[in-house]
């Protein structure tokens, strides 16, 4: 199974809570009770994605933490590789000269392939698409009525 890690994934899930609310500063207390993940987690994911360059710290009564750039603009495979670095499936298909086997290796191009195909999905979606959901729960509700028949 192919699998992020723990963290990686509920970075995606606080980013997605700041992104549905791009010009407002959000509280790492705030972040945790709107996330059920606890506090501890929640300021540790802050500071990696604050020294990722994705998020910027504000001091103060009223500080937290707001993104740098529009949430269209940062993909999810930013988040993943701030949390854990280059993205990739395989040891080799990061860095060469990193498996005893790879000079004689028949799936290591293939590899390549898969690895370049999953870090570009991620590319392609953005933290705005992450957040749709969140903006579209805190809409109020609309109720539309079936048009009447002559």
């Amino acid at each position: 199974m192919l699998k992020l890690s723990k963290l990686a994934d509920y970075a995606t899930v606080v980013m997605s809570l700041i992104a549905a609310e791009p010009a407002r500063v959000h509280t790492g207390v705030e972040l945790a009770e709107r996330s059920h993940i606890p506090a501890p987690t929640v300021a540790k994911l802050l500071k990696t994605l604050t020294r990722g360059g994705l998020l910027e710290s504000i001091r103060g009564a009223h500080g937290g933490y707001r993104l740098v750039r529009a949430p269209a603009q940062v993909s999810v495979a930013e988040v993943i590789r701030a949390l854990e670095g280059p993205i990739g499936v395989t040891e080799c298909s990061i860095h060469e000269g990193s498996c005893g086997i790879e000079s004689q290796c028949g799936t290591r191009q293939g590899w390549r392939l898969i690895n370049t195909a999953i870090r570009e999905a991620l590319e392609a979606v953005t933290l705005d698409q992450l957040a749709a959901p969140q903006r579209r729960s805190e809409m109020p509700v609309q109720f539309i009525t079936a048009p009447q028949r002559a």
